[in-house]
């Protein structure tokens, strides 16, 4: 194992983490993260290798990595959690009176010389229209199959 960083817990923190180990909401992504704490805590004795303690815990050996790296740097109350977004994801572009014109476009009548709205077509038309200055077909697919629309 990389000796650059070394563990040593504390008994609460040992504690502590058995407890969130064995905590039935804590997700899968923590509990890999507390076995891989428990494991390379060398005040419990001789530690296994990196790509031993990777086995056990079921995670790749960057995880055992960074994972005790987080640990020796920004502390246990830090590893144990997700982090935060410094900014939140990107909004989307579909808000309620977007969605509601796309809505209404694809209960119209399609245009002349087609059967039946296509998910292409509605792109198009949602672009021609000025509703949105650009838009992909997934974004299209995606609000249409939110409220349960069918082009057939």
């Amino acid at each position: 194992m990389n000796k650059k960083y070394e563990i040593r817990l504390q008994k609460e923190e040992r504690e502590q983490i058995e407890q969130l180990l064995h905590s039935k909401s804590t997700s899968k992504g923590i509990r890999h993260r507390c076995l891989v704490l428990l494991l390379t805590d060398e005040s419990q004795g001789a530690i296994p290798t990196q790509a031993e303690i990777a086995r056990r815990a079921g995670v790749s050996e960057v995880t055992v990595y960074n994972t005790v790296k987080d640990y020796c740097t920004r502390g246990i109350h830090e590893t144990l959690r997700y982090r935060e977004r410094a900014e939140p994801a990107r909004p989307s572009q579909v808000t309620g009176e977007v969605e509601a014109r796309i809505i209404a476009l694809a209960c119209s009548e399609p245009p002349q010389g087609y059967a039946r709205w296509t998910i292409r077509l509605l792109t198009r038309r949602v672009i021609e229209l000025n509703i949105l200055d650009s838009v992909s077909r997934e974004t299209i697919r995606t609000t249409l199959k939110k409220r349960n629309l069918s082009l057939t």
